[in-house]
């Protein structure tokens, strides 16, 4: 695994070098043209018309409220992993441009061989690797319980078994989806068995590598800014040693266009990244609610229960990464003006001066995810979707009663 994990490493992507390897596998990040692209293109097709085919098996079961909850619990997340891989293939050429100026930055910082900035890049590289990973092993661990679930339900209850077996109910299914045929048993069932792993597969690998690549340019962020705020405090140095004019305002230029880059390629990733999260937020309170009514529903067997509380969990965890690592590039952008006013600015003459106060009017901009026009992602903001989820959740709960 150690093997595995190292060769994902790029030297010429130093933070991306995993998330883009995985984008790449799952068809995201494609070549500009050629075979490949036409068969990952034909296969986004098929999960689309796939995830059509789940709304139409809704609308047929809509009088049952205990299945209807199940594939709306599902169905609703297959069509954010869809709309993430056609919009991630759509704005591919303002992706690049952001991966191409992340890659080159760190690139060029790593080249000057300061041991202060080394340290930061390299430990944000560093804590970007175990969220990736650690991402990867729960959504692969949701997916591995998503396709097995169904087999456990049907293997742990013997009253179910004997149901099988008597016909007098349907093998069970991985998801809930219509097919043009029986699907219910025999080749028909196991024609469906193998389509909706792969399924699963394929939006597992999907918001795997979305959503970790996204958290990792936060991390960038952050982590940069983290990073000009120390150079900010170093501009003059200790203040005893003398800088020209031209030095000092030199100096100023380079932390005033670092910021502006910064800023910029920020509001190109937010533009890439809000619509889709302003439909995960909405979908995501949805879907928490579902899972929670179905964990609580009587008639839930054990093992129905550890599936829906597994994907729960999922669900949670990836709504957090984005509110959490968002709040941190808030965080940071509204501190690192502090390093100008922390660096010896005094020591300087009236003309540095005005120009340090310019730095710190640009530094004051402040960098920030946003899903939709209406909130920003924070912490504060995950909070508040837990709250909604369960109104939610005690609306319908009632309701029952």
């Amino acid at each position: 695994m150690l093997e595995f994990l190292t060769k994902l490493e790029d030297t010429a992507n130093p933070l991306l070098g995993p998330t883009l390897w995985g984008l790449q596998k799952w068809g995201m990040w494609q070549p500009k043209a050629g075979i490949n692209r036409v068969i990952y293109n034909i296969i986004h097709l098929l999960a689309i018309l796939f995830v059509l085919s789940q709304y139409v098996e809704l609308w047929l079961i809509r009088s049952n409220m205990n299945m209807a909850m199940r594939n709306l619990s599902v169905t609703m997340l297959s069509t954010v992993c869809v709309i993430k891989a056609g919009t991630f293939i759509m704005w591919q050429k303002y992706w690049r441009q952001v991966v191409s100026y992340v890659s080159s930055t760190e690139k060029y910082q790593l080249k000057k061989r300061d041991v202060k900035a080394k340290r930061i890049i390299q430990g944000y590289i560093a804590y970007s690797r175990k969220v990736t990973y650690f991402y990867w092993g729960l959504v692969a661990a949701t997916v591995l319980t998503v396709i097995l679930a169904p087999l456990a339900v049907y293997l742990s209850s013997s009253e179910s078994h004997k149901l099988v077996r008597n016909e007098t109910v349907s093998y069970p299914e991985i998801m809930s989806s219509w097919a043009p045929f029986d699907k219910s048993q025999g080749l028909g069932y196991w024609t469906m068995v193998v389509v909706q792993t792969l399924i699963c597969f394929y939006g597992g690998g999907i918001v795997a590598n979305y959503d970790s690549n996204a958290v990792v340019l936060m991390t960038f962020f952050a982590g940069q800014l983290d990073l000009l705020k120390l150079k900010c405090s170093l501009l003059f140095g200790d203040g005893q040693e003398y800088i020209s004019y031209q030095d000092a305002v030199k100096r100023i230029r380079d932390c005033h266009q670092h910021h502006v880059l910064l800023v910029k390629y920020s509001k190109i990733m937010n533009s890439l990244l809000s619509p889709v999260l302003f439909l995960y937020v909405i979908i995501c309170s949805l879907m928490i609610c579902a899972s929670a009514v179905q964990l609580t529903t009587d008639g839930t067997t054990s093992m129905q229960q550890v599936w829906i509380a597994e994907y729960l969990l999922a669900l949670v965890a990836q709504l957090f990464l984005y509110c959490w690592h968002s709040n941190k590039v808030l965080f940071m952008s509204l501190k690192v003006d502090e390093g100008v006013y922390s660096s010896a600015w005094w020591s300087q003459g009236a003309r540095v001066r005005r120009s340090v106060a310019l730095l710190g009017g640009q530094l004051a901009k402040t960098v920030v995810f946003t899903a939709g026009p209406f909130t920003k992602l924070t912490a504060a903001t995950f909070i508040t979707i837990l709250k909604g989820s369960y109104s939610y959740y005690t609306l319908l709960s009632k309701k029952e009663e």
